[in-house]
């Protein structure tokens, strides 16, 4: 899901604590958008950040939603990390499904810790050496250094800062998904879960579908689960069918394979790529994180 294409309003950077909270709580502003003309009580949805980072040499805005009985005495949760996770990105509807899947009993409460893009293209991106993948994104290929910056930078703050539990999961839809099912594939110790939501195979002229099969084999996988989810493809025809036999190659991957250790799950919600993250996400959240119904 592409940043330009995102219009959601832009509410508040606020965040409601519970005074019970067992940790000291960092204070939140209003947006200086916020006048004091303005009617009404701010909607409470989160608290963003602005963090420096030496790896990317540039500051990162992160925006965190804690759930509901965060704060209780003894309590610690999971973190679900979620790439283009900006106000206007995906926080404010992924946060959603993660209370809501709690309020109703159908899964745990979670940590939302939300990654703004800034450039996604470049920082969701393996380097490409194919002219169309150069000319579509100039300024690719800089995935390695991202991934390093959410665990070595982003991590430890997260983890110094609030009461997590040690699990953590992140989640990503297109170049972020594509980002996800790369991390587990190179580099599988980063995180406990990973969620990959229409994953752009087609990077690199769908190396990464050849390039499965082997690092399934060579790589340490005990513990760790994912779940992709697949869209429809859309016309024309050819596309469709070069992009099917793309997610039709990874599937085969890891059945072929296994890993000892690796949870895997495959999902076709029906959708296509503007439509599949919501519901996709929501059956991750209930796969991963689900109580007994």
């Amino acid at each position: 899901m592409t940043t330009t294409n995102r219009h959601l309003p832009f509410f508040v950077i606020a965040l409601l604590l519970s005074a019970t909270s067992a940790r000291a709580q960092p204070e939140c502003e209003l947006p200086v958008s916020w006048s004091s003309s303005m009617h009404g009580n701010p909607i409470v949805i989160g608290c963003s950040f602005q963090i420096a980072s030496h790896i990317l040499g540039d500051n990162r805005r992160i925006n965190v939603y804690l759930p509901e009985h965060y704060g209780e005495s003894g309590r610690r949760f999971p973190v679900l990390y979620l790439l283009d996770g900006g106000l206007k990105e995906d926080f404010l509807h992924i946060a959603g499904l993660a209370q809501i899947s709690a309020a109703y009993g159908n899964g745990q409460e979670l940590i939302v810790v939300g990654i703004e893009g800034v450039d996604r293209r470049h920082d969701l991106t393996t380097p490409s050496s194919l002219p169309a993948d150069l000319k579509l994104l100039p300024t690719s290929g800089g995935a390695e250094s991202y991934r390093t910056f959410l665990l070595r930078e982003l991590r430890p703050w997260v983890e110094n800062r609030y009461a997590t539990s040690g699990h953590s999961a992140i989640i990503g839809e297109s170049l972020a998904g594509l980002f996800v099912l790369e991390t587990l594939l190179r580099a599988p110790s980063s995180f406990d879960d990973y969620i990959a939501v229409s994953p752009s195979l087609w990077w690199r002229g769908g190396a990464l579908a050849n390039e499965a099969k082997s690092l399934l084999r060579h790589g340490t996988f005990a513990g760790r689960r994912i779940m992709i989810a697949f869209d429809d493809p859309a016309p024309p025809a050819d596309a469709a069918k070069k992009e099917r036999a793309q997610q039709d190659a990874i599937a085969a991957a890891f059945d072929a394979v296994k890993p000892s250790g690796l949870e895997y799950w495959f999902i076709r919600p029906g959708e296509g790529h503007a439509t599949i993250y919501h519901p996709a996400a929501l059956e991750a959240l209930r796969t991963l994180y689900g109580s007994p119904r």
